[in-house]
């Protein structure tokens, strides 16, 4: 496949002609459009004078922040497995001394599998998901489309060596960076899954030194440069990063990538060694037959504009009924009017003179049933979305178990979108192990429990073969909040199903303070 600075241009400007012609208006200006919605800007291009007041009621917002919000909430813990390996068994007391050595056994890899499950969390601390994934659905829910892209940085110190004596460091590791799709573009857009592209480019602005600096790294000669130089406007240059699969003859492949400017390799085509794109993809609502999704608030504008008018209308109603405007007549009042009660305002002229000096003028009669009709379409507008009042806790239930069953079923409709997020988090799990595999080598993992923090030598080299699987592990707890999970554990100690301690580690984290040190001090208590 050639990849010229010319090539990658052309397929860059082709794809983003077809996402320019999605919809009535195409991603980009829909998704600015979009986003002005979503923060407020609602009056945008009105030309409705200065005087009015341009009331928002911004239900778009409420609606998105909502569903984000349920969506991020008790986040599911990922667990990774081998395809073709059994996971029974025990592998906590498994010995790891001899793990650089010998055959590859079934209890050594569900030990790294339980491990690589560990690991994730340690890494999506690392790298901060919790706030990625909150701007991966705030984007999709925007512009219907979020990409996370996961690359190596080689900066990122880690903390470990590669010897004892701890003189060679161990540098590089993974990290993570939220793409407006309007950025990316992918080689078959009528390809719903991104793992089946042909080739996926990214745009990015970048400063000029940096991608110089890497051009002349990776060998670029001094014309290159020199172009690199030129290219450059208030210190910016316009990147193409082109992922691409190359097949071999076995009929497998790697992904590779070259980066380019305009009409300039930054750095030749190279193996990434992946074989996974480092890309996942959320989609808000999914279209048939497209890589690309669709936002919710394209259709929800129609009813924001209805209730921004309708209650603009209202309150201007209002303002004008108990602050009706004044018309004076300039040829028998020459005195100023400042409206400022119990002013004399002096009138020269006959009876008829002083009682068309001045008057009012008399507002709109609205129909009755006015706000009735605004409050409907604001409810039903809600309803439509699946954010209706019991889902927002705007309702009451005669008991808990009552609200609970209540809030359950208003949650059902978003159960669709969760798990299409779930399958995101799976993608994005599997893309990270695919890095831990290519880039890691030998070095230790870093493990978290309860007990504190310890490490485990990991060899990538001896588990290059295996299928990795990772899934999300959904329980019903999921469907509680951490008060319900609390006040259900409360009870099954009051009943006395469970015992004090059973109680205290089961509750949620960061509910009780140093909640490590109350168990060991009841622990050396029952000793004495």
């Amino acid at each position: 496949m050639k990849n010229t600075p010319e090539q990658i241009l052309n397929e860059y400007r082709k794809g983003c002609e077809f996402k320019a012609s999605i919809g009535n208006k195409g991603i980009y200006e829909q998704s600015r459009i979009n986003e002005r919605f979503f923060i407020g800007d609602q009056w945008h291009g009105a030309k409705c004078g200065n005087e009015r007041p341009l009331v928002r009621h911004n239900v778009i917002k409420r609606i998105g922040d909502y569903k984000i919000s349920q969506l991020l909430s008790n986040q599911p813990k990922l667990v990774f497995s081998a395809e073709g390996i059994p996971t029974s068994g025990e592998t906590g007391s498994i010995d790891t001394s001899n793990f650089f050595t010998g055959a590859l056994s079934e209890s050594e890899i569900n030990f790294i599998m339980s491990a690589m499950g560990n690991y994730y969390d340690v890494t999506a601390e690392r790298v901060k998901l919790s706030e990625i994934n909150e701007r991966v659905l705030r984007n999709a829910y925007i512009c219907g489309t979020s990409v996370l892209y996961t690359y190596w940085d080689s900066s990122i110190a880690t903390g470990v060596y590669a010897d004892k004596e701890k003189n060679l460091s161990i540098n590089g590791d993974i990290a993570c960076e939220v793409l407006n799709i309007e950025d990316v573009v992918f080689g078959d857009p009528y390809c719903e899954t991104v793992q089946k592209q042909p080739f996926v480019i990214i745009m990015s602005k970048q400063n000029s030194d940096e991608v110089t600096r890497e051009a002349r790294i990776y060998g670029a000669d001094i014309e290159s440069l020199r172009n690199i130089s030129e290219q450059a406007y208030d210190g910016k240059i316009t990147v193409f990063t082109k992922l691409y699969k190359e097949y071999n003859t076995s009929g497998s492949y790697t992904i590779k990538c070259v980066k380019s400017t305009e009409n300039t390799i930054v750095r030749k085509s190279f193996d990434t060694g992946l074989h996974l794109y480092p890309m996942s993809v959320f989609t808000w609502e999914r279209k048939s037959n497209s890589v690309y999704g669709e936002s919710e608030i394209t259709y929800l504008i129609p009813n924001q504009i209805a209730i921004n008018r309708m209650i603009t209308a209202n309150v201007w109603s209002a303002m004008t009924t108990g602050m009706p405007i004044m018309v004076v007549n300039g040829d028998t009042v020459t005195d100023k009017i400042t409206n400022d009660p119990g002013q004399i305002i002096k009138v020269f002229g006959s009876n008829e003179d002083v009682a068309g000096a001045v008057s009012y003028v008399s507002p709109p009669n609205f129909i009755k049933d006015f706000d009735v009709s605004i409050n409907t379409l604001i409810e039903n507008t809600l309803t439509q979305s699946g954010a209706n009042q019991v889902a927002l806790g705007d309702s009451r239930a005669d008991n808990a178990t009552a609200l609970m069953t209540m809030r359950n079923a208003a949650l059902m409709p978003l159960q669709i979108v969760r798990n299409r997020y779930y399958t995101f988090m799976e993608d994005t799990a599997r893309i990270w192990a695919d890095f831990w595999i290519s880039y890691y080598g030998r070095r230790m993992l870093k493990q978290k429990s309860k007990s504190g923090i310890s490490y485990i030598p990991f060899d990538s080299d001896r588990y290059k073969s295996l299928a990795f699987c990772a899934k999300t592990d959904v329980g019903n707890s999921q469907e509680l909040t951490d008060r319900e999970r609390a006040d259900m554990l409360i009870s099954l100690y009051e009943k006395g199903i469970i015992d004090r301690n059973q109680l205290l580690e089961r509750l949620p984290d960061g509910m009780i303070p140093d909640i490590e040190g109350l168990l060991s001090q009841k622990t050396e208590e029952e000793q004495l």
